[in-house]
């Protein structure tokens, strides 16, 4: 990992479904530029079912191959991140101290497994939220303090191959 490189820790409860997606979608957006990962408060098991689903079927991504996994907040304690971005309130609240004082972004989202009714509700309240995740993340990584960090790093890495 080069110093360069923006470091980026997406936070929820579970991180089972929004951070894991964000997750993976700034990988994809970045195009592997961002040093990007997720951890929950309170991790579940395993990736939600339709999270795997609507990130596949609609983004081409498949976050298991990739080797995304629910993690715990404590294991990047002690680490540095340019910006940590809690998507739920409930772990914007329970993130520790992290050092360097990185941003700390709050984008919240209503937890998708937490619909109720059937199964094609509870997919369409995924699909809502990665396009909302999506969409904003586009629009992030486009503001000028992240969309220089990434053309100097670029510049960076192609001084280093040359």
């Amino acid at each position: 990992m080069s110093e360069d490189r923006l470091r980026v820790l997406f936070i929820c409860t579970g991180n089972s479904a929004r951070s894991q997606m964000a997750e993976a979608m700034l990988r994809l957006l970045s195009d592997g530029r961002i040093d990007v990962f997720s951890a929950g408060s309170q991790p579940r098991d395993e990736i939600h079912p339709m999270a795997q689903r609507v990130m596949l079927e609609k983004y081409g991504i498949d976050m298991a191959a990739s080797g995304q996994r629910p993690k715990p907040i404590e294991q990047f304690v002690g680490q540095k991140f340019h910006y940590i971005i809690a998507v739920c309130n409930r772990a914007a609240e329970a993130c520790p101290y992290f050092p360097g004082d990185p941003e700390r972004i709050n984008w919240f989202y209503d937890d998708p497994a937490a619909v109720e009714g059937s199964e094609q509700q509870q997919y369409q309240a995924f699909v809502t939220v990665a396009r909302e995740l999506s969409m904003r993340i586009r629009t992030w990584v486009q503001l000028p303090q992240i969309s220089r960090g990434l053309r100097i790093q670029e510049l960076s890495e192609r001084e280093a191959s040359a």
